[in-house]
This record gives structure tokens, sequence and C-alpha cells, in this order.
């Protein structure tokens, strides 16, 4: 009887997970390498002009997030960020942010790091879907 409720829990996820939203898109670090976890995304969006500046003993991070489609587009976008070890930094604080893309447009996003141990970052870009 237990092994039964083992199976059917187990299929139950497996049949709910199937259902999630695809949340794979691109990540750009601050040293501008590019990962791509989603081709059919990275066709319609570009991220680009990574920079970073200090403001006073903080990392300030912008990207230029691009449409490379004439259609309006919703998009999430999050900053990741990294102490000097390559430790994740406060990545439970850091909330997604929409936006809205039209056809061929670009917008620069920023944020600043959380605290004084940043030393890199790395940006997130995903597609969002609306019900």
């Amino acid at each position: 009887m237990m092994k039964l409720a083992s199976i059917i829990v187990f299929t139950s996820t497996l049949l709910l997970g199937a259902c999630a939203h695809n949340t794979a898109g691109i990540a750009v670090d601050s040293n501008g390498q590019v990962r791509v976890d989603s081709s059919s995304f990275a066709s319609d969006v570009n991220v680009t002009d990574i920079t970073s500046m200090m403001v006073g003993d903080l990392v300030k991070a912008s990207a230029l997030i691009q449409s490379k489609s004439s259609y309006d587009q919703r998009v999430q976008y999050k900053f990741n960020w990294f102490d000097a070890n390559g430790y994740t930094i406060e990545d439970e604080a850091t909330s997604w942010k929409s936006l809205k893309l039209h056809g061929m447009q670009q917008l620069q996003v920023s944020a600043v790091a959380p605290n004084t141990q940043v030393s890199h970052f790395e940006i997130y870009v995903r597609e969002t879907y609306s019900d």
C-alpha cells in the first residue's frame, strides 16, 4: 500500500511539473559571458551593454535589454549578486522585475548591489507568460 502511494505521488509530481511554464532565458555576467538557456527566446531578445560602476561602496549594474522582434513581449529580469569567491549574495532578497518590450524596443535596466561584499553580478532575462 505504501509503495502504491509513493508511485501515485511520484506520478502526480511528474504531471504537475510538465504543466509548469518554461523559465529558461538568457544570462549575461559582468564579464560579458553569455549563457543561453532558451534559443527561441534568444532569437527574440538580446541582452547587451553590461556595465558596472561604484556608487559609494556599492556596485551599480546596468544592462540593455533589446527586442529583436516586431511584436510586443513581456519579460522579467533579475540581477544576481556574487562575492569575490563566487558565492551568491542575498539571492532570495532579489526579486524578478517585469517589463514590456514593444517591437524592436530597447530598455536599459539597472540595480544596486545589496551590500559591499558584491564583486560581480549576472543579469538573467526570461519570458513572462500572462494567463
